[in-house]
C-alpha cells in the first residue's frame, strides 16, 4: 500500500474519533429537544461548568473564594486537601442533578405553553447566567484536568503500523486520549440508547417526547421526566467537559464546543439519537478529509473551522429536517 493511501486512512480514523466527540456534545441537545421541544443553547456552557466544578472539587478549591475574600478581606483559596477523581466526578454529577432540578423548578416550570422562541431565549439567559456563576465560583484562570486519561500519541500503534507503507510511512499517529474518549463516548451512547428503549423511565421519556398530553393522561409526571432529561444532559455535558477539558485545558472557550454540535444536529436531525451519532461521524471524517485532500494543498489550510458549517448549510437548503429528522408537512 502506498504511503499516501495509508495517511488517508489515518486521517479517516482521526476523523471518526473526533466525530464521536462531536456526537457526544450533540446528544445533549437531542435529549432535551426530544422530551421538551427546547433547543438548549446552554449545553456547551453546561460542559464548561461541569469541567470547572470537577477541576475545583479535585483541587480542593473554595467556591466563591474571590467573592468571599473581596467582601470579608480574607485570603482563602483552598481547603488544603485533594479529592480523588472518582469521588469528585460523583460530587460533580450531584451538582449537575441539582442544577437540572433548579432549572425545571425555577425556570421552565413557569414557561410551559410559551412559544419556542421564548424557551430558546430562556436557555440563552441560562447560558450566560451559568457562565457567570462558574466564573464567580471557580475563577477564570485556565485549569488542568488530570483525571488519569492518557496523553500523547500511541507508541504501540505507531510502531505496529510503521512498516506498512515502506520507508515513506512512519506509522499511524493516533492520540491515546482520543482513543479512550471514543470508547467512553460509545459506551455512554449505547447506555443512553438502552436506557431509552428498555427501562420504564426511558419509555416514559419517549412518550413525553411523542405527546405531552397523552403522557399526562396515563399518569406520567412531566416535571419528573424533564428533570430526568436535564440530568441526563448534565451527565453528557460532564463527560464532554472531561474529555475536552483533559484535551485542551478547562478554559471558558470550552463553551464554544456547542457551536461545533450545531452542524451535527443539522445533518442528523434534532430529534434522533442515531442521527446525532451519524451526523457527528460525517462531520468529523468530512472536515479531516477535506483539509487533507483540498484544504491544505489548495486553500492554504484551516478549512476545519468552516467546512462543517458549509456542509450544514447545504443540508438546510436541500434537506432541512436532516438525515433522520421527520419531514414537516403543514396543511393550509
Amino acid at each position: 500500500m502506498s504511503a499516501d493511501f495509508l495517511y488517508g486512512i489515518e486521517v479517516v480514523i482521526n476523523g471518526l474519533m473526533a466525530g464521536v466527540l462531536y456526537a457526544l456534545v450533540a446528544l445533549g441537545f437531542v435529549l432535551i429537544y426530544k422530551a421538551s421541544g427546547i433547543f438548549n443553547y446552554a449545553q456547551g456552557v453546561m460542559a464548561l461548568f461541569s469541567a470547572l466544578t470537577l477541576a475545583g472539587i479535585m483541587s480542593g478549591q473554595v467556591p466563591f473564594s474571590h467573592l468571599i475574600n473581596a467582601i470579608f478581606g480574607t485570603d482563602i483559596h483552598y481547603f488544603g486537601w485533594n479529592v480523588p477523581v472518582l469521588a469528585a466526578i460523583i460530587l460533580t454529577l450531584i451538582v449537575m442533578v441539582i442544577f437540572a432540578w433548579g432549572v425545571q423548578r425555577y425556570v421552565f416550570r413557569h414557561l410551559v405553553g410559551q412559544e419556542p422562541i421564548i424557551l430558546f431565549m430562556a436557555t440563552i439567559g441560562l447560558a450566560y447566567f451559568l457562565e457567570g456563576i462558574g466564573d464567580l465560583m471557580w475563577g477564570s484562570d485556565i485549569k488542568t484536568l488530570a483525571v488519569g486519561l492518557p496523553q500523547g500519541g500511541s507508541r504501540f500503534v505507531e510502531d505496529t503500523t510503521a512498516g506498512l507503507g515502506g520507508d515513506d510511512f512512519f506509522g499511524f499517529f493516533i492520540d491515546k486520549l482520543d482513543m479512550v474518549a471514543t470508547v467512553i463516548a460509545i459506551i455512554l451512547v449505547a447506555g443512553l440508547i438502552a436506557f431509552s428503549q428498555y427501562t420504564k423511565q426511558g419509555r416514559a421519556m419517549r412518550a413525553v417526547a411523542d405527546d405531552h398530553q397523552a403522557a399526562l393522561s396515563v399518569g406520567i409526571s412531566l416535571n419528573f421526566i424533564w428533570v430526568l432529561v436535564w440530568s441526563l444532559a448534565g451527565l453528557v455535558a460532564l463527560v464532554a467537559g472531561i474529555m475536552w477539558g483533559a484535551k485542551s485545558g478547562v478554559q471558558f472557550s470550552l463553551s464554544l464546543i456547542a457551536l461545533k454540535a450545531l452542524p451535527v444536529l443539522m445533518l442528523g436531525g434534532f430529534t434522533s439519537i442515531p442521527g446525532a451519532i451519524v451526523g457527528g461521524l460525517i462531520i468529523g471524517v468530512g472536515e479531516k478529509l477535506f483539509e487533507y485532500l483540498i484544504g491544505a494543498p489548495y486553500l492554504g489550510g484551516a478549512t476545519e473551522n468552516w467546512f462543517a458549517y458549509v456542509l450544514a448549510l447545504l443540508f438546510l437548503v436541500f434537506r432541512p429536517q436532516g438525515l433522520f429528522g421527520e419531514r414537516i408537512i403543514e396543511r393550509v
